[in-house]
């Protein structure tokens, strides 16, 4: 799979050697630019750039000055006058930049670091002088580079690197907790250090070494998140494997799939994914060794007959490679570190492969907006087979924050949340809504003098936020320090991925939380982070901008009626470019040349807008689109994202086709909100299953939705108009969610089919019962 490297783009003309070099494109003339190579030249470069923007009507900014790290001093003459007379040359094919929105221009907030000329946090950039097209974005943070080393760590080109220089920096500070003891009961977190980790991991490495696993391997990780996890992903960093990350929860066919798709040599895992794995060992003849992670005592299974495959435990591979250690195999930037394969909604898997220069770009574009300390505690439960949870612990390495894991029990979270206090928190917009419905239904049902004490704290902190005043520290102490408490009590900072958040919600951790709640966006193909929140904005409803290690553009979508030319805000298909972009999918260029274009643009089939400021917006989906019978266009993951905030419902699925005219929905309800509203009502019923087909309970759902749909402002055709409640919920198990939590589309489908056609059924009853005109 080759690496892309045509980005024929003007806003590449500056490169030093932590910059993406690409060929520049000027009329008939292409070149590849030279490194900048000293202060004096970055100099040059920053006014001969001032120069250019005046004759070319490019928008200058005090902060599109590039940093000065020290460089190796370049002989030759800078290539930059050679630049500016070809750029002269077509400044006439150059059209204005956009015209500032009214409002556009921020005020300079010190909490939010330094602006690009009235374009906020991101620069507008034209992406061939020969258009003359103002589409690019980039982050204001680096709008002259793309960003591809931490700029104050510019040696650091791989995974090895960084937990090289982590251990060197932090070798006796706390790095990875866990509450379970050996025999397997839970107490207080116990930490081994950055120091302690790395031995562990030249341990494992030097372990595979011994069994004869050659460099490059596939090494899957089947299990969920703990210490063990982290210390193999850096034995493979440092020896060269290839990690290849599996969701515990997969079915025996998608395992299947995975191992042998991407010729798995290794899997290490844990008891209860041992037994799945022995169901079908004989299915994968690529599998050589099979590592069991656990306590000392773990029982290890007969080896299949017939099969080669050798079962060991983690305690066995870690002696092994102690008594023989093996000096590292380190990888270059270009290698491979990693195959994530995506849950996805349809089809079968398919494997991302990430190169360590992926991720360590990707890490080190958005570590300059936000930052952790070696003071800082993080959690760790999102799964680690996910590049969200993935990337998150290449950062935090990077700093030295210390991260201490779950019990594996979502349903003990909060016990263990309590007992690590951490103060970086990271989630996704399930948990959030349901922390929002959890604390908003508490303050409804406790009523009186408290429900009005909580409104009007929370109204108070609301308008000081707001007005950019500091809130008054007594409501913190009568109302907020209480609810803070549920997250341990410390947190400065949450984070929200994987899909929308919902403003309301946003603003509501904002103000009971206190801390910084910021919202990204990204995917696996991109190796996380492609725009984010920038720490001080205050506006909500948006992903941010750019990450400096990518640049942004909108695609048109005539078929949606998105185009770049929308008033007042450009809308289009998001698409990114630049060293976060992965380097296609395993065995699979048919797929990855639909997703990555000739010019190395990935599309990610989102749609978005820009916002005054440099802002995304996440508007709708291009992929789940379909037409209804009438011709309208629906997007059901922005309805669902609606409705969820529906106190009746804990999953929703919205269907519609071009055969009907309506949309109609299947509800998982939250069990004691429907049973504490038929109370109320009077109603009797022998179990929640029963409750769910009262029309009566169908009713309300519905009548709650509909009010959930007005606030948010949904077209008429995008309400659903029937609905069916379920009383079971949508499970990996029941095959209708991704391990992502995300519905599987067209297995709820099927799954549902009777449901569906029956709500049309009884829909297209009621419209021929109405009188005609």
């Amino acid at each position: 799979m080759g690496k892309r490297q045509i980005y024929p783009s003007f806003t590449l003309l500056f490169n030093d050697e932590n910059l993406v070099e690409h060929p520049v494109e000027l009329g008939s003339t292409r070149c590849t630019p030279r490194s900048l190579n000293s202060t004096r030249q970055i100099s040059h470069a920053r006014d001969s750039f001032a120069s250019v923007c005046s004759s070319s009507h490019l928008p200058t900014s005090h902060h599109a000055t590039p940093t000065t790290e020290t460089m190796p001093r370049e002989q030759e003459q800078s290539p930059m006058d050679a630049a500016q007379r070809r750029l002269s040359a077509v400044s006439a094919h150059l059209q204005p930049p956009p015209a500032p929105t009214a409002g556009c221009v921020l005020a300079a907030n010190p909490t939010a670091g330094e602006y690009a000329h009235v374009q906020g946090y991101s620069a507008i950039l034209p992406e061939k002088l020969q258009t003359g097209k103002w589409n690019v974005y980039r982050s204001a943070r680096s709008p002259l580079r793309l960003i591809n080393r931490f700029p104050e760590n510019p040696d650091i080109g791989t995974l090895h690197d960084n937990f090289i220089y982590a251990v060197e920096t932090f070798r006796d500070c706390r790095y990875l907790g866990t509450r379970i003891r050996e025999d397997g009961t839970v107490g207080d977190y116990k930490w081994i250090t950055y120091g302690e980790t790395s031995t562990s991991r030249t341990a494992i490495g030097s372990g595979l070494i011994h069994h004869g696993i050659l460099e490059g391997a596939r090494i899957g990780l089947y299990f969920i998140n703990r210490p063990e996890w982290i210390i193999v992903d850096h034995a493979c960093a440092a020896y060269s494997y290839v990690s290849v990350p599996l969701y515990d929860t997969l079915g025996p066919d998608a395992v299947q799939f995975i191992v042998n798709h991407a010729t798995v040599e290794v899997i290490f895992c844990v008891p209860q994914t041992l037994s799945t794995l022995l169901s079908f060992i004989t299915q994968m003849p690529c599998v050589r060794l099979v590592v069991v992670v656990g306590e000392e005592d773990v029982k290890i299974p007969p080896t299949p007959a017939n099969t080669g495959v050798q079962i060991i435990t983690y305690l066995k591979l870690h002696n092994q490679g102690k008594m023989s250690p093996q000096p590292f195999r380190p990888p270059k930037p270009d290698d491979i570190a990693t195959v994530c394969y995506t849950s996805g909604t349809t089809g079968t898997p398919k494997g991302a492969v990430l190169s360590h220069e992926n991720l360590i770009a990707n890490v080190a574009g958005s570590s300059l907006g936000i930052r952790f300390y070696p003071s800082d505690v993080y959690i760790s439960y999102l799964p680690l087979a996910h590049i969200y949870e993935r990337a998150n612990q290449v950062a935090l390495l990077h700093y030295g924050v210390a991260i201490g894991f779950y019990q594996g029990d979502n349903l003990k979270l909060m016990d263990d949340l309590a007992a690590l206090r951490p103060t970086v928190f990271a989630s996704v917009p399930r948990l959030y809504n349901r922390i929002y419905a959890a604390i908003t239904n508490a303050v409804k049902e406790s009523g009186g003098l408290k429900e009005r004490l909580f409104h009007t704290a929370y109204n108070a902190k609301r308008q000081a936020l707001l007005s950019g005043r500091n809130p008054s520290p007594m409501w913190d102490k009568l109302v907020f320090n209480k609810i803070k408490a549920r997250l341990g009590g410390r947190v400065r900072l949450m984070t929200s991925g994987a899909s929308p958040l919902s403003s309301d919600v946003m603003e509501f951790l904002r103000i009971c939380f206190g801390g910084e709640v910021l919202e990204g966006y990204g995917m696996t193909e991109t190796s996380c982070v492609i725009t984010t929140m920038d720490i001080g904005d205050k506006l909500i409803g948006h992903v941010g901008s750019p990450n400096p290690s990518c640049e942004v553009k909108l695609v048109d979508v005539p078929e949606m009626n998105y185009t770049s030319e929308d008033q007042p805000y450009p809308r289009g298909e998001i698409c990114a470019r630049g060293p976060i972009i992965f380097r296609g999918y395993y065995k699979d260029e048919v797929q990855t040349r639909e997703v990555i274009d000739e010019d190395g643009w990935l599309h990610t089939g989102d749609i978005g807008l820009w916002l005054p400021g440099g802002r995304l917006k996440i508007i709708d989906r291009k992929k789940n689109i379909f037409k209804l019978a009438q011709g309208e266009y629906i997007a059901p993951e922005k309805i669902e994202n609606v409705y969820a905030k529906c106190k009746f419902i804990a999953q929703c699925f919205v269907y519609g086709d071009s055969f009907n005219s309506s949309l109609v929905a299947i509800v998982a309800v939250e069990p004691e909100v429907l049973k504490a509203w038929a109370a109320s009502e009077g109603i009797q019923y022998e179990d929640l299953r029963q409750l769910c087909t009262d029309p009566r309970a169908r009713a309300a759902v519905l009548a709650d939705m509909d009010s959930i749909g007005k606030e948010a402002q949904l077209r008429g055709f995008e309400f659903a108009k029937a609905v069916t409640l379920v009383a079971e919920p949508f499970t990996l198990e029941n095959g209708l969610l991704t391990p992502t939590f995300k519905v599987k589309r067209p297995q709820a489908k099927a799954y549902f089919a009777k449901e569906i056609s029956d709500m049309y059924a009884q829909l297209r009853e009621t419209e021929s019962a109405r009188p005609k005109l």
